[in-house]
């Protein structure tokens, strides 16, 4: 399911992971409730899955799909069919009911994407409101941006350009990202439409990430001192 590359790309956002000291951060706690909201109130949201979304927390996603009423789609930047079935294939057997995405349903082509991830569903991705794209590449995130859409992203480096592009960033581990959101939408999930429309109008994106950068580097000083 993941491919040689993700693998690497797991690393190098795992070192991120150290430097955040391995927790979930105030920062990703404040991310987490705007982007549970903007997942209750959205009138088609999808959660994008990839290779290394779908061996760390499959499972996970499909419960916060089951909860949010989202739809799953698998979006590869190195694509094959037989890992995009592999992929559905893992995240039916933790319930997923239909996963989009696969072969050939992936015929809508988003702008500005040189990889293989321009190719969409279009009953997925392509009439998406609000996409959640755990563990990202920036050109993807910012043609969702440019195509109308509010993109949630989970990106352990807040000065990447995923995190800057984003609508709402979750500077995390997408193993403890995944389980908060869906804590969250839990507890949101009867809010009445007003409510979480507080929770996304108070949130800015730019201004949290600069707290997430604050908080690690508060981080790494308390470390060094002791």
């Amino acid at each position: 399911m993941v491919a040689p590359q993700g693998l690497i790309a797991h690393g190098r956002g795992e070192a991120f992971d150290y430097v955040i000291g391995e927790r979930t951060m105030p920062a990703a706690s404040v991310a987490t409730l705007a982007a549970a909201a903007l997942l209750l109130k959205a009138e088609w949201p999808v959660i994008s899955v990839n290779g290394n979304a779908a061996a760390l927390t499959g499972k996970e996603i499909v419960s916060l799909a089951s909860i949010v009423s989202a739809s799953i789609e698998v979006n590869l930047f190195h694509r094959t069919l037989e890992r995009e079935k592999l992929i559905a294939r893992l995240l039916k057997s933790f319930g997923a009911k239909e996963v989009l995405g696969v072969g050939s349903a992936a015929s809508r082509t988003i702008r500005g994407i040189s990889s293989s991830r321009a190719n969409v569903d279009p009953n997925g991705i392509g009439k998406a409101d609000v996409v959640l794209i755990p563990l990202e590449d920036g050109d993807r995130a910012q043609a969702l941006e440019h195509d109308g859409k509010s993109v949630i992203a989970i990106d352990l480096n807040p000065l990447s350009r995923t995190s800057q592009v984003a609508s709402v960033t979750i500077v995390d581990n997408v193993v403890r990202a995944i389980p908060a959101l869906i804590r969250s939408s839990r507890k949101m999930k009867e809010l009445p439409k007003s409510q979480l429309e507080k929770y996304i109008s108070r949130f800015n994106n730019e201004r949290n990430l600069a707290n997430a950068v604050e908080q690690i580097v508060q981080y790494l000083q308390g470390w060094m001192e002791n």
